[in-house]
Order: C-alpha cells, then sequence, then structure tokens
C-alpha cells in the first residue's frame, strides 16, 4: 500500500505493480457543484448527493467526499464557465484550496493561454489542466509548457469519435505533459463505461506518463479494468449514485 501525493495509489504486487488513481470531480457552475450529463453544459443541474445531502455548495460537497473515502487526496475542480468563456471562478477554487491543506487541486477552469495560467498557477497545490477543447494551438501548448516548466495537465478531449481542439495536439505527444486525461465528454454521467478502446492507443504513446479516464467509469469492475491498463480515473456520478462505495475502494488497496 502507497499513499502517494498524487491520489488513491494502489499497489497490487511488488514486481511492476499497476497502479491505480482514483480522483473525484466537482463541477462548477455559478458558484455551485452540478450535475454533469453527456457534455450538455447548459442544462446541468445542481448536484444531489447523499453524500452532502441538502447541498451543492463546493465546501460542503467536497468535504462529503473526503468524509467517504479518507484516502482521496487529489480533486479535480471543472470551472464550467471559465470553460465556456465567462468568468473565471477563481474564488472557490481560493475557498476549496484553503478549506482543505491537504488536497492537491487539478484545476480546468478554461485556461488557453500562457497568461490565463500563470494566476491560476499561483494558488497554492493547484495543478493547471489544459483541455484541447479550449486550447488554440500547439505553439500555444508550447508556450504554456514554458511558462509553467511542465508543471500542468493536458485533457485530450472528445465528442464521440471527434476529437475537440487542434488535431496537432492529439497526434503529437512530443508535447504532452506527464499527467494526460482521456476525456470523453459524452460519457460523462452516463455510466456508458470508459472507453477502452481510445485508452489503450493513448497508453500506448504516453510512454510512462500518468494517464486518466474520465467520462464512464459505472462501478468497481471499470476500475479494476483501468488498473490493469496502468490507467487512473476521474470520477463523480459513481460515488453520488453509490454504485462505487468505500469499501470497494478499500478492497482495492487489499
Amino acid at each position: 500500500l502507497v499513499h502517494a501525493g498524487l491520489g488513491l495509489v494502489v499497489r497490487i504486487s511488488k514486481k511492476r505493480s499497476p497502479v491505480l488513481h482514483v480522483i473525484p470531480v466537482i463541477d462548477l457552475k455559478q458558484g455551485a457543484v452540478v450535475r454533469a450529463v453527456g457534455g450538455d453544459r447548459t442544462n446541468y443541474k445542481p448536484v444531489k448527493s447523499p453524500l452532502a445531502p441538502g447541498t451543492d455548495d463546493p465546501i460542503d460537497v467536497v468535504a462529503g467526499l473526503i468524509d467517504f473515502f479518507a484516502g482521496f487526496n487529489r480533486l479535480y475542480v471543472a470551472d464550467l464557465d471559465g470553460i465556456e468563456g465567462g468568468r473565471r471562478d477563481q474564488e472557490t477554487v481560493r475557498r476549496i484550496s484553503s478549506a482543505f491543506p491537504k488536497l492537491q487541486l487539478l484545476v480546468d477552469n478554461g485556461s488557453a493561454n500562457a497568461s490565463d495560467v500563470k494566476s491560476l498557477a499561483l494558488c497554492p497545490r493547484t495543478t493547471p489542466v489544459i483541455g484541447s477543447e479550449t486550447l488554440g494551438s500547439v505553439a500555444e501548448l508550447e508556450r504554456i509548457s514554458d511558462r509553467l516548466n511542465g508543471a500542468f495537465a493536458l485533457s485530450l478531449d472528445w465528442r464521440g469519435e471527434e476529437r475537440l481542439g487542434p488535431l496537432a495536439v492529439f497526434e503529437d505527444p512530443s508535447n504532452w505533459p506527464d499527467t494526460l486525461i482521456v476525456m470523453t465528454l459524452d460519457r460523462v454521467g452516463r455510466g456508458a463505461g470508459p472507453g477502452l478502446d481510445r485508452l489503450k492507443a493513448i497508453k500506448q504513446r504516453a510512454a510512462d506518463r500518468e494517464v486518466l479516464a474520465a467520462g464512464g467509469v459505472r462501478n468497481i469492475d471499470d476500475l479494476r479494468l483501468l488498473r490493469r491498463l496502468g490507467c487512473g480515473a476521474l470520477v463523480a456520478s459513481c460515488l453520488h449514485d453509490g454504485s462505487v462505495s468505500c469499501g470497494d475502494l478499500t478492497a482495492l488497496l487489499e
């Protein structure tokens, strides 16, 4: 058993063991946590979760996630207002960072150039996430990497079979940072299962980079499949719905 600084880490043997990082997700819209379904952001509704009954306040929801499983030490924050080109919710990110000093934050707020990421990178324990969906060019990705000295995550975004963003970002691994997110928006919140073929293809090209599946994780069996692929997972719906339990996560550590 290893608890590294980068999420819930599972090692199942001492010999070149697969590693599983399970990272909970919150989606923010107008300062509240919403339930993401299928990438249809205009119709996302406030989250209703037994982990934080009667509230969609980000602090309460994050507290509920940590109470549910204390092994979580990374949190993915999707600032949907920023991703859609509106005002970025820096204040909520700072609130979360202050309230949960043991959490490392992965934050996608629609940052698309070197100037955008500067203020986000100054927030304690925060790693900027650059989504291909909002990225203008490979050249801009290179400038971001230079500004942050490679300390960011890249989300390779799909809707169905459509790659969102500059195609060269998907095709040239030389500009990929150490953490990659394989995001399939139409699978988010729909219990469709992770896109295993796509994950396998990215994993083969990613060398020793961390690869995180986003969208479609249904249950503990999906997490076991991802572990065998050597991938981690971003999860939300399966936690709020109870289809992955604290006992399931604990069992992965045994």
